[in-house]
């Protein structure tokens, strides 16, 4: 394996599974990307696609929002639920280019096309940690899963009183589809993480095991839940 860094991060090196071409220049494998934000997911998945959202209430207050949205925008959701991440370095001139998927109206209606536009500037949190960018690429892996699964970061969410991002699969991950974690700071001074996703299992083999499959993801859906609830002094 190539080496990693004391900073969690892979050389730009790594090859996608069964290939040699570098992993950040392997394409998602599923057609609709963006398609998380789109209002009317739970009804019109993608064809062949099975949806969900869950809430869940984090608490209130303006420190509350800093703390989630931090967390969420340095992978802090995933390793607080048990998942080593290994974000892969890219050269500046693919991380630099930040993707911006196709964009909804509230009733999911599509309104613009996806882009890439030149905005990377890394940013790091009060911590030092790098906050995620579109386009990242990032293995995961899991205690009871014993090998690295790929993804993407295909959009990052950056506004005043919501923030968070969405990742897509890539080759050797075991489902195909994409999966978003947003966190809102809401009038009321509630604040709120959500979590969407559309996936279907990647090849015949995780078909087989397609009941056990739903089941994991339950469980760590339930533990993203959880990831961000505990009293914010415990993340420090």
């Amino acid at each position: 394996m190539p080496g990693i860094g004391d900073n969690g991060r892979m050389p730009a090196s790594h090859p996608a599974p069964n290939s040699e071409t570098p992993l950040w220049l392997v394409p998602v494998t599923y057609g609709a990307v963006g398609g998380t934000q789109a209002a009317d997911l739970l009804r019109y998945p993608p064809k062949g696609y099975r949806p969900i959202e869950r809430r869940v209430r984090l608490g209130h207050g303006a420190e509350r929002f800093e703390h989630a949205w931090m967390q969420t925008l340095t992978w802090g959701i995933q390793r607080r639920s048990g998942f080593r991440v290994r974000v892969i370095d890219a050269p500046p001139e693919v991380t630099d280019a930040s993707y911006t998927p196709v964009s909804f109206e509230p009733d999911g209606t599509p309104i613009e096309p996806a882009t890439l536009a030149a905005d990377g500037e890394q940013v790091f949190s009060p911590e030092g940690e790098p906050l995620l960018r579109s386009r990242d690429t990032a293995l995961l892996r899991l205690l009871l899963w014993p090998v690295d699964v790929p993804c993407r970061v295909v959009y990052v969410v950056d506004e005043p009183a919501r923030k968070g991002f969405a990742y897509g699969t890539l080759p050797g991950h075991p489902a195909r589809g994409e999966e978003s974690f947003i966190v809102e700071h809401r009038p009321d001074d509630s604040v709120w993480l959500t979590i969407r996703a559309f996936s279907r299992p990647s090849g015949w083999l995780y078909w087989l095991g397609y009941p056990i499959s739903r089941l994991t993801q339950a469980i760590i859906t339930r533990r993203y839940e959880r990831a961000l609830t505990g009293p914010i002094a415990d993340a420090r």
